[in-house]
């Protein structure tokens, strides 16, 4: 099971609700948004952890 780590996170008002209403339109709390918006960062990136596809997979092995 994935322990789930705490931090602070200080954002300027107008920052928060302007993520506060993306949240709410997508029917997320602010802090699942938070994380949702770390996790595209890195898989974006190419850094997160999760498992590839098996598609992607086959795509890295032929050369």
């Amino acid at each position: 099971m994935n322990t789930k780590k705490t931090f602070v996170l200080r954002l300027d008002e107008d920052t928060f609700k302007a993520l506060e209403k993306w949240a709410s339109d997508e029917f997320r709390s602010v802090n699942g948004q938070v994380e949702w918006l770390i996790n595209r960062g890195l898989e974006n990136a190419g850094r997160s952890k999760k498992k590839k596809s098996k598609k992607e997979d086959e795509g890295e092995t032929q050369s």
